[in-house]
């Protein structure tokens, strides 16, 4: 298959429109071709006038490892053309930004979760791209996590970096349909064009949105591999509270939770008690890890790692959102004095809890603390908003 860079380099009908035309590129590592060359390097080789770059959070260079880490300013030292960050002074580009480019290239790997900031970075450049009057180009890749929807909606006034929109945790979208629905939701009139990809096949296994022709490589420091970025709509929310999700150490956010002072093996028995169906789809396996940084540094954590690749993967009825709340509630249940939300800024965010602007509301975390809440009122509150979602983008899909 081919992704959006390399079908706009293979083909030169496709890249008729830039001639003449200053452009930029939106990056970071995993902007790269199909023989791994950057997309940067990629462009200019193929005459492509560059004129600026811009990098997400975590940097072009991906160097940068946690939230509210900022990145600065830079000048290429190969190309002598601006690096802009959009994760520094400003998170939306600044009318000096707009100004260094004509079209505006979108090359970024998504993991297909609405808190992971690439997509609200996506809709910041198409309401100043609709302000200036510039072009926006997507060049589409896949979404690993693939079509499966799971979550609640992002409620009216819960928006930030994290939440770009009412959409659900898990959103089933490329960054190319994202486009187009940002466009209609907010009511943006800007030229768009989106780079599609050749031969995605969303539901197909073995990879069911991942090609196995193509290498997994992070697009951010802690998304280390397709398993992770399987998982990440439910352990993202460990962001949002005082359990490790696992950084510090080689396999951050594949696991459910990680602490010093949690039985790991009591909370996996509780979890099987209140809702076993959240279990299917992966393998649960109970480990033990020391961070060297972050959450608990230096403390052995016992925690439990989410699988969900090979054989015990099952992509039709895994739901990371569901099995990361049951861990929550589990937690609670056997230790209701236990301290889970951390109270601390959060992208940015300084007035509310981490773990509801993570989730666009307070609903999950209510849903936790409440002792008499059942499984079945998280999904009374959840499948509607699902369903609707689902409705919703369906005349927007393009594969």
């Amino acid at each position: 298959m081919k992704f959006g860079i390399d079908r706009l380099l293979a083909d030169p009908t496709l890249r008729k429109p830039l001639e003449g035309k200053r452009v930029a590129l939106v990056a970071h590592p995993a902007s790269v071709t199909l023989d791994l060359t950057h997309s940067l390097d990629a462009l200019i080789a193929a005459g492509i006038n560059v004129t600026s770059a811009f990098g997400p959070q975590h940097g072009i260079k991906g160097d940068k490892q946690d939230n509210m880490v900022e990145t600065e300013d830079e000048v290429d030292p190969q190309y002598g053309i601006p690096v802009f960050s959009l994760y520094g002074e400003v998170r939306r580009p600044s009318d000096h930004m707009m100004a260094s480019a004509d079209v505006f290239l979108f090359d970024l790997q998504d993991l297909g979760c609405r808190i992971y900031t690439f997509c609200t970075t996506l809709l910041y450049l198409l309401e100043e791209a609709a302000r200036h009057g510039k072009s926006v180009w997507v060049l589409d890749r896949p979404n690993p996590a693939g079509r499966p929807v799971e979550g609640t909606l992002l409620l009216p006034g819960q928006e930030s970096f994290v939440g770009a929109g009412p959409m659900p945790m898990r959103h089933g979208l490329t960054m190319g349909e994202m486009g187009r629905w940002f466009i209609r939701k907010f009511n943006l009139d800007v030229d768009y064009n989106v780079v599609e990809m050749h031969d995605w096949l969303p539901e197909s296994g073995p990879g069911f949105g991942w090609p196995q022709d193509r290498i997994w490589i992070n697009p951010s420091p802690n998304a280390a591999s397709l398993n992770m970025a399987r998982a990440y709509a439910g352990t993202v929310m460990l962001e949002g509270t005082r359990l490790s999700e696992g950084r510090g150490t080689t396999r951050p956010l594949e696991v459910l939770f990680g602490a010093p002072d949690v039985d790991a093996k009591a909370v996996l028995a509780e979890m099987r008690r209140i809702a076993p169906d959240w279990l299917a789809g992966c393998a649960l396996r109970e480990c033990w890890f020391t961070p060297t940084f972050h959450k608990h540094e230096g403390l052995l954590c016992h925690g439990l790692m989410v699988h969900a690749e090979g054989g015990f993967y099952d992509h039709a009825q895994f739901r990371p959102w569901r099995l990361q709340a049951l861990a929550f509630k589990a937690i609670r249940q056997l230790y209701p004095d236990y301290e889970i939300w951390r109270d601390f800024p959060y992208e940015y965010e300084f007035d509310r809890l981490a773990i509801d602007v993570i989730n666009g509301g307070p609903a999950l975390r209510q849903w936790v603390d409440d002792a008499a809440a059942e499984a079945g009122d998280l999904e009374a509150l959840t499948r509607p908003d699902e369903q609707g979602w689902r409705e919703e983008i369906s005349d927007l899909v393009i594969y």
